[in-house]
């Protein structure tokens, strides 16, 4: 029985079995693609944080406190800053998403469009919420 694998030194033996990031060239698509992911990452790892504020609230007042102060830190309130960012643009994300599953929005033209409307809404709801809450 005669062996069908192409010899060792064919072009074909050569080249990658599937396309890495260093072939191709970053585009507003994929890089929404990949920002959707971490956002879904920087959501679960938010949500761990809300949980542990609420069990410190049920809890004592110096454990309450204790993570209050860890959220009114710089850091943490940077950290919100992030979340709040990660929910806005998921949720919106999400909704293009659920566009797409509908049959709307799938050409070029307009996957360019609502990618970048996905990203100006983010920032804009952001600061929103933060102007309301600082002002609260």
């Amino acid at each position: 029985m005669a062996n069908s694998t192409p010899p060792a030194s064919s072009a074909a033996s050569r080249r990658p079995l599937s396309p890495h990031l260093q072939v191709y060239k970053p585009q507003l698509t994929s890089m929404l693609s990949i920002v959707h992911r971490i956002t879904g990452v920087a959501l679960t790892v938010g949500s761990i944080v809300l949980i542990w504020w609420l069990v410190a609230a049920a809890g004592s007042r110096e454990q309450f406190e204790y993570v209050q102060g860890l959220l009114n830190h710089r850091l943490g309130q940077f950290l919100l800053l992030g979340w709040t960012f990660a929910l806005n643009y998921h949720l919106l994300n999400g909704i293009r998403h659920l566009a797409w599953d509908m049959g709307w929005g799938l050409d070029i033209k307009r996957t360019y469009q609502t990618g970048w409307a996905v990203i100006g809404s983010s920032v804009v709801l952001t600061a929103v919420v933060w102007a309301i809450a600082l002002k609260a």
